[in-house]
C-alpha cells in the first residue's frame, strides 16, 4: 500500500484551534489567622503550631514546658525557674511568627515545601527524653548539674555571636557598624 504524495500546491485541512485553557491558578492554602494562632499558643504551650499544621514544633513546645516544670518540681527550682517563661513567650512569638508567614507563602507548592520542619525540633526532642530517661534509672541525677546551668548561658552566647559574625561576613560590607 503507498501513500498518497501531497504536493506543495495542495491545500491541507486547517488545524482545529487549540482550545485555550485557563492559566493554572495557584491554589490558596487557607490563610491561618497570627491572633488565633497567638491566642491558642496563649492558652498552652503547642497548640498554636498544631493550628499552623506544625505537629513536630506543637510537640517540642509542649514537652519543653512540661519538662521545664517537672525540673522545678523534681530536680532544682532555681536555673529551670527561667525556662518557663522562655518556653511559654517563644512559643507565643512562634505561633504568631509561622501564622504570618504561612499567609506571606500563598501557594500549595510553597506551603508543601515549608510543612517539612527542621530536623532540630525532633533533635531536642529526643535530647531532653534521653537526659529524663537517665536520670529516671539514676544514671545521671541531673540535681548534681544543677549548680551548671550558667554553661547554658555561656553556650548560647557563643551561639549568638558566632551568628552574629557570621552574617557580618556574609554581608561583606566592610565597614564597622555601631553597636
Amino acid at each position: 500500500m503507498s501513500t498518497p504524495e501531497i504536493s506543495p500546491d495542495t491545500e491541507q485541512p486547517a488545524l482545529p484551534p487549540v482550545p485555550a485553557s485557563p492559566p493554572a491558578a495557584a491554589v490558596q492554602v487557607p490563610s491561618k489567622s497570627p491572633g488565633l494562632a497567638f491566642f491558642l499558643s496563649l492558652l498552652f504551650p503547642g497548640i498554636g503550631q498544631v493550628y499552623n499544621g506544625q505537629p513536630a514544633k506543637a510537640l517540642a513546645f509542649f514537652f519543653a514546658f512540661v519538662a521545664s516544670l517537672y525540673a522545678v518540681i523534681e530536680i532544682n527550682p532555681l536555673p529551670f525557674v527561667f525556662f518557663l517563661p522562655f518556653v511559654w513567650l517563644y512559643n507565643l512569638v512562634d505561633a504568631w511568627k509561622s501564622a504570618t508567614l504561612i499567609n506571606a507563602r500563598g501557594t500549595a507548592a510553597a506551603d508543601e515545601e515549608a510543612i517539612v520542619e527542621s530536623p532540630a525540633w525532633g533533635a531536642s526532642l529526643v535530647v531532653v527524653g534521653v537526659l529524663f530517661l537517665l536520670h529516671n534509672f539514676h544514671w545521671l541525677d541531673l540535681s548534681r548539674l544543677g549548680r551548671y546551668w550558667p554553661v547554658l548561658l555561656i553556650a548560647a552566647g557563643v551561639v549568638v555571636l558566632y551568628r552574629s559574625i557570621q552574617k557580618g561576613k556574609g554581608r561583606g560590607t566592610g565597614d564597622a557598624s555601631p553597636l
